[in-house]
């Protein structure tokens, strides 16, 4: 942000999209050092998208829930661990946990952040906007 807020700013546009997790937007006890990290995260983007949303510089957020990519994979092998059990039924609790009954993949992160970007987006503007199929309590929480 600080590269590239001034140039920004001088030049009377622009959009930043920061992609910070949904444990910023919700409590977990798992992942709570993550939380208040992602929280922080949040707190400064809507810190910034005031300060410098009268120079027509937008600042938003996506907070991702699980998305189908490596660090996932990761994170259910780590979940299955301390849960005791084995890593198919953690994807099962996984995906238990969001009503859609699926996991996002990454291409559905990326067009939202593309969307963002875009001129389509102008008006919005200090967001913070999950994309995690309305999963409101933690996998590790389960």
């Amino acid at each position: 942000v600080r590269a590239v807020i001034e140039h920004m700013r001088e030049r009377g546009e622009g959009s930043i999209v920061l992609v910070v997790g949904n444990d910023g937007l919700k409590p977990s006890y798992w992942e709570m050092t993550a939380g208040v990290a992602n929280a922080a995260d949040i707190n400064f983007a809507s810190s910034v998208a005031e300060q410098y949303g009268r120079y027509g510089v937008r600042i938003n957020t996506v907070n991702p829930g699980p998305v189908n990519t490596d660090r996932w994979d990761g994170l259910e092998k780590a979940f299955a661990r301390d849960k005791k059990v084995d890593q198919a039924r953690a994807h099962e609790l996984a995906i238990s946990s969001i009503p859609f009954h699926r996991i996002c993949e990454p291409q559905e992160v990326a067009s939202l952040v593309v969307f963002l970007a875009s001129p389509r987006a102008a008006f919005i503007n200090g967001a913070h906007i999950p994309i995690d199929g309305a999963q409101r309590k933690a996998l590790m929480d389960i």
